[in-house]
């Protein structure tokens, strides 16, 4: 038991080495100097990173990605193209299902996305399909909750 909460505070906590953003300017990439990106992230070209936003080292961010103040990106996450995240969503959380151990999931967010104020997008779980999917052109609207192992189509 106490190996599966250390793994669920991980996927919470795991920030232990950040990316210097000096070494991204060459890629057109923004990162406020408020916020906490951890080495392993990859980010694409024009990425826009505000203040406090925390992303983790399992996440993937496409070209000219916009990610709001507070917002928190965690997991194994991959967000498309010319989305845009508003402050204070969550993408990729810890899923609200007791049986979750843990195990390696995802979310899968398309291109050209509106993610607005305080969405919550969860992972996958192994009892699922192990992938939250959001497709392409959506606007996702304030206080939305997209759950554990759902697909939300173009």
């Amino acid at each position: 038991m106490a190996d599966i909460i250390k793994r669920q505070e991980s996927l919470f906590n795991g920030f232990e080495e950040l990316v210097d953003p000096s070494e991204l300017k060459s890629n057109g990439v923004v990162i406020h100097p408020q916020a906490l990106v951890e080495k392993g992230a990859e980010l694409g070209r024009g990425v826009q990173i505000g203040p406090r936003a925390m992303i983790g080292a399992k996440v993937r961010l496409g070209d000219n990605v916009r990610v709001g103040a507070g917002v928190v990106i965690n997991g194994r996450t991959s967000i498309g193209q010319d989305t845009i995240i508003f402050p204070f969503a969550t993408i990729g959380s810890v899923p609200q299902d007791l049986k979750f151990k843990g195990e390696d999931t995802e979310v899968i967010i398309g291109e050209g996305n509106r993610i607005r104020e305080y969405v919550n997008i969860s992972l996958g779980t192994e009892g699922g399909c192990g992938k939250t999917q959001v497709g392409d052109h959506n606007l996702v609207m304030v206080y939305t909750h997209i759950g554990h192992d759902c697909i939300v189509n173009n």
